[in-house]
């Protein structure tokens, strides 16, 4: 049923049509701060010994979560930071054998990647691929870079759904689960991935002519509708990074 005003100058709109209303924006770190903190703390943690600035870089990735709201990486980062450590440090000692040996340097490895990954968890779910692109156009960062990083964001995102869908099939089929892995692992690792590549095509296919049509390899600048500025969280993040980074120094340098 559609209610009619009959009085002029009126809109005419369905009787339970509403308006939506735009959600409000939190107050996000800048790209740009976004991206200079990753890379750092990937520079700095990959570098040889960059194991000890692990725990600033999980201090670091603790606070974006809890600024974000994700309580529940919050969480697990520490629990999972807190595991790979255990297997690396506390297991040898333990147990002394080349496998867990080996083990231990895989979580070690891991370790540094959990370390790396709550920071990019946060620049993925708080910054959109527009906001990145801009963000970068303002720095000055060639087209090759701006075009990547936007396309990574769309990517990996749509990857990772594909890959559900693919797992929550194949479990209605009876064809998912630990047990059919360890029956048949070939056959699970192909009936997984096939489908996940021909997914990943079609969303490569899509996120193409989608970049295209927003022209991204256009040679005109584009202007963006918010310009991105630099805030007061910005500054606190900063800050914060500095004096982890400093404390971490010293303590090195007095062990």
């Amino acid at each position: 049923m559609t209610s009619i005003d009959p009085r002029p100058g009126t809109s005419v709109l369905p009787a339970r049509a509403s308006v939506p209303q735009r959600p409000l924006a939190r107050r996000t770190l800048d790209p740009r701060t976004a991206v200079v903190i990753l890379l750092a703390a990937s520079i700095t943690i990959m570098a040889p010994g960059g194991v000890w600035f692990v725990p600033a870089a999980l201090v670091v990735g603790l606070l974006l979560a809890l600024s974000e709201g994700a309580y529940r990486r919050a969480l697990g980062l520490p629990l999972a930071a807190g595991l790979a450590a255990a297997v690396t440090y506390l297991l040898p000692l333990a147990v002394r054998s080349p496998v867990v040996g080996l083990f231990a340097v895989m979580a070690g490895f891991t370790l540094r990647l959990v370390a790396v990954g709550g920071i990019a968890a946060h620049l993925i779910n708080t910054i959109s691929p527009p906001r990145l692109t801009a963000a970068l156009r303002a720095a000055r960062i060639p087209s090759v870079f701006t075009v990547s990083g936007a396309v990574m964001l769309r990517f990996v995102p749509t990857i990772v759904a594909e890959a559900q869908a693919v797992r929550d099939a194949m479990r209605l089929r009876g064809l998912g689960g630990v047990a059919a892995m360890l029956r048949h692992p070939v056959q699970s690792i192909e009936y997984f991935t096939v489908p996940l590549m021909a997914s990943s095509l079609r969303a490569a296919e899509d996120l193409s002519a989608s970049a295209l049509l927003r022209g991204l390899g256009s040679q005109t600048r584009p202007t963006a509708m918010h310009p991105p500025r630099f805030g007061l969280a910005d500054a606190v993040a900063g800050s914060v990074v500095m004096l982890l980074a400093a404390a971490t120094v010293l303590w090195r340098s007095a062990r």
